[in-house]
């Protein structure tokens, strides 16, 4: 059985069921082959108003509902991803250009959302506090209300699924806002989902849109947080639009993270983790590799390990062949790449594989003898590129990896684990990995960064989210009224 059957969907968006969007429609194509695929409603401001005032009314009635309903929603929700895996996975391939496993990776980590939010329904949601007085006095955990999500194209479901299975399960509605590029695998897929499992109506609405229609849902009165993923640039002008408005935003933005490669480390296990690293799904993922520090007396093997393991990755449609890299998302995205490419060697960096595409294929890139200021280093690229610089001690190697604007993830290649967490104490980031690269992700951890990463871990783990999607409030109860002196 299909669980986007497009007759339902073509041209329209979700809210209270399939309807028309105010603002028109938009196609969508495949950046592989530039083929239209579907269509979807496009949102505009009053879509936005009248989908948050709906979700306010349902939300009451959600919010007093048993944890034992909602739990048992997020736990058909999370079946579903699994029954629904090839269909959906085949959306993400087409849609984001993503290879398969990535594909596959995005729905297990769906369904795992949505069976970690429904153990969260549960979850103690506050705690008894000591008073000077003859009362009870409890600090308690409420649903804030309306939660506006805004998710990017690179891993439509996972961005979005990661904040609206728990904002729901805590007993929120949600208002998501899918990129256009991704809003089928990104949004569409969630509405699917969550109707045949059983939500309510009125409790999630999903409108693909553009920057005014982001802009539209921070602002209204109605959605009370804001969790946003997306670029750096973005993200400040979401979290200073939240600001004025007095409303949390939840902000995960851009990295562009170092792997430092020790003396010590195994040569063949970290080009392995480098490329990888850099590589995965065209290098478009907030922890990409995006910096590879190398200790110097590895250096020239690595890089030359590094550019033949790159030259050897095959680059083309996903949908049509078994590749390593897909296309990536559409030409501005190309064109910045190539641009930061070209700059680095115009600058003096060694082109030692790649910097070349044909299309929207571009193949993976390895640039040498760069230095900080080397445009491709000093920049989040966003693409498939790994610029190498070397080191020569600890000392340069904490001073080179801690010498960005961001810190989203780090990671440290070393046979001493001892040596490696020390190094890792001096280089400020949301998340370090000992022995592997920067890019992973798990339902049940904490998520986000520091810097102009984002505000912290507010993504992932039951503390996170409950701190992310509920709002503390003192409760005092006592047996009788207090006489005062007037």
């Amino acid at each position: 059985m299909s669980l986007l059957d497009t007759g339902a969907w073509h041209g329209t968006l979700y809210s209270d069921g399939w309807v028309e969007a105010a603002g028109g429609t938009a196609a969508v194509r495949s950046p592989a082959t530039g083929e239209e695929i579907g269509r979807v409603g496009v949102a505009d401001a009053t879509d936005v108003a009248r989908a948050a005032v709906r979700a306010a009314q349902a939300q009451r009635a959600w919010a007093a509902t048993s944890y034992q309903d909602r739990a048992a929603v997020l736990r058909r929700a999370g079946a579903l991803w699994e029954q629904h895996a090839a269909e959906v996975g085949d959306w993400i391939v087409r849609e984001a250009g993503s290879i398969p496993p990535k594909a596959g990776v995005e729905t297990s980590t769906a369904a795992q959302e949505c069976y970690e939010a429904a153990a969260l329904a549960s979850h103690p949601l506050g705690e008894i506090i000591p008073s000077a007085q003859p009362r009870l006095s409890l600090a308690r955990r409420l649903p804030v209300g309306v939660v506006g999500v805004i998710a990017p194209f690179n891993f439509p479901l996972i961005l979005a699924i990661r904040s609206v299975a728990p904002a729901l399960a805590l007993g929120n509605a949600v208002v998501l806002k899918p990129d256009l590029r991704t809003a089928v695998s990104g949004g569409l897929t969630l509405a699917a989902v969550f109707a045949e499992a059983g939500l309510p109506d009125g409790l999630l609405h999903v409108l693909p849109g553009g920057a005014d229609t982001g802009a539209a849902l921070v602002a209204d009165p109605h959605v009370r947080v804001i969790s946003f993923t997306g670029s750096t640039a973005a993200g400040r002008k979401v979290g200073e639009a939240a600001a004025r408005h007095l409303k949390r935003a939840h902000l995960e933005l851009g990295g562009n993270s170092a792997l430092v490669v020790l003396d010590d480390a195994d040569l063949d296990l970290a080009v392995s983790a480098g490329a990888w690293g850099s590589f995965l799904h065209q290098g478009q993922i907030c922890m990409t590799t995006g910096r590879h520090l190398v200790h110097a007396s590895l250096v020239e093997r690595y890089v030359e390990a590094l550019a033949e393991k790159a030259d050897h990755l095959p680059v083309g449609d996903p949908t049509k062949e078994q590749v390593a890299l897909g296309p990536i998302i559409d030409e501005t995205q190309r064109d910045k790449i190539h641009s930061l490419v070209t700059a680095s060697v115009d600058a003096g960096a060694r082109l030692a594989a790649g910097g070349r595409y044909d299309g929207l294929f571009y193949r993976p890139t390895v640039l040498a003898d760069v230095t900080p200021a080397t445009p491709a280093y000093a920049q989040e690229v966003f693409g498939p590129v790994a610029p190498v610089l070397s080191f020569t001690d600890l000392d340069e190697a904490a001073a080179l990896a801690a010498d960005t604007e961001y810190g989203l993830s780090l990671g440290i290649l070393s046979r001493d684990v001892p040596k490696a967490l020390a190094l890792a104490d001096r280089i400020p980031s949301g998340i370090v990995h000992i022995n592997d690269q920067t890019v992973s992700d798990e339902a049940v951890a904490p998520f986000g960064g520091v810097r102009a990463s984002g505000t912290g871990s507010r993504f992932g783990g039951a503390a996170a989210n409950v701190e992310a999607f509920t709002e503390t409030q003192w409760l005092t109860v006592q047996g009788d009224i207090t006489r005062y002196p007037f």
